[in-house]
């Protein structure tokens, strides 16, 4: 019987630290803008946070915030705010419409090919090209070619923010090509000559950024709002996030967390955040 008291005394104390070194998951689901972003953020946080799992997953900002309706995820990424009625939804489900944090800014870039002469591009213009009102690419001072244009689909906060604040709430045209990420429409017009996207910052490169009312896509035209296309990023919880959801979203905020954001391609929320 004595032996048998410190075997069990051992078990004990085994469970114990291994109750302790529980690991803390955190859920995290939306927009495909911010997906690298969201999993370099993920990677950094992990590495100096043993014990906590970060799951992250695309799908678009809708899916992000409807998969948070549903109490599967814990963050949802969104480029763009909640709709009526969502907000709808959470307040029925929770209680509240939830809690949103800004994370960074994000200049929209127009994709050209590099090989396009067309550099330049006015805002009427860009409108009206995702409209079909201008559909070759000589009305712009270019080849005789029809303009191949390529869009986000409907799930996305990107669709949704582009058509409020581009087209002015107006239509997309049928003729448009729709690829399922922002990725997926960079590498369609580095390999096609006549096509025109759009997408964050994140994931163009000066070669295939065109300019918007003269104005570059660059994190300083965005921070003092000179470039037309410039919006924020946002987590949102469906309740005021608690433990490991809490701190990871603190540590966003913070001059470590803003610096993975800037790595990233992206504009954090504050000057030289090192």
């Amino acid at each position: 019987m004595n032996k048998l008291i410190p075997f069990l005394l051992i078990v004990f104390i085994a469970g114990c630290a291994s109750i302790n070194n529980q690991v803390s998951t955190i859920r995290i689901k939306g927009s495909d803008t911010m997906l690298q972003l969201t999993e370099a953020l993920a990677r950094e946080y992990m590495r100096q946070n043993k014990d906590v799992s970060i799951y992250v997953e695309g799908g678009g900002s809708a899916s992000g915030i409807n998969s948070l309706i549903n109490n599967e995820i814990d963050i949802a990424t969104a480029s763009r705010l909640l709709r009526a009625d969502e907000a709808k939804s959470l307040a029925e489900y929770y209680g509240s419409i939830g809690l949103y944090y800004l994370i960074a800014k994000d200049a929209l870039s127009i994709f050209v090919n590099e090989n396009n002469s067309v550099k330049n591009l006015t805002m009427e213009q860009i409108k009206k090209i995702f409209t079909c009102e201008i559909t070759n690419w000589k009305e712009l001072g270019g080849k005789d070619k029809r303009i191949d244009g390529v869009i986000r689909n409907p799930n996305s906060g990107t669709y949704l923010y582009f058509k409020e604040h581009v087209l002015e709430g107006e239509e997309y045209c049928d003729s448009l090509l729709v690829l399922p990420t922002t990725a997926a429409i960079v590498e369609y017009v580095k390999n096609n000559e006549n096509a025109i996207g759009y997408g964050g910052i994140g994931y163009g490169e000066e070669s295939i950024n065109a300019t918007v009312e003269g104005i570059a896509p660059i994190e300083q035209n965005a921070r003092n709002d000179t470039y037309p296309i410039t919006r924020y990023l946002h987590l949102f919880t469906s309740r005021s996030p608690q433990g490991a959801v809490k701190n990871f979203i603190d540590w966003v905020l913070t001059p470590a967390g803003q610096a993975v954001i800037k790595e990233a391609g992206f504009i954090p929320l504050w000057e030289n955040p090192n």
